[in-house]
């Protein structure tokens, strides 16, 4: 089975770079612009293992999203990393506090992200 991980994010560039680092570790990617997006993918059926997220979108921010997604009980164990510019200790405790599982500060590189997925569990594989 293919891995498959949601990216949520209103910077189509910022996506396109998540794209990029997931599928040369093999993972399928899901894109959303915001986290109302998001969510709608996920009450439509969209399966995925993980979700990478970030905090300032339109609509629906990263930590509403992280909320709702952690009151649903099938999405629960689904692993969701924080991806965003907020370097606030507050803020990163917040997110951590309401669900989220890791925290990447923009900007990073492809090692942190996969050493943030390896921390959940995934192995990072090559294509």
């Amino acid at each position: 089975m293919t891995l498959r991980a949601l990216v949520v994010d209103d910077s189509r560039a910022m996506r396109g770079i998540l794209r990029r680092i997931l599928n040369e570790r093999g993972i399928a990617v899901v894109e959303a612009a915001n986290g109302r997006q998001a969510l709608e993918l996920l009450q439509a059926g969209e399966q995925v293992q993980i979700a990478l997220v970030d905090w300032n979108m339109p609509e629906m921010t990263g930590y509403e999203f992280v909320c709702a997604v952690r009151r649903v009980p099938a999405w629960n164990s689904m692993p969701i990393m924080m991806v965003t510019t907020e370097a606030e200790i507050e803020q990163m405790t917040r997110a951590l506090e309401a669900g989220a599982n890791e925290y990447v500060m923009k900007p990073f590189t492809s090692d942190v992200i996969a050493g943030k997925l390896e921390l959940l569990g995934f192995e990072a594989t090559a294509a």
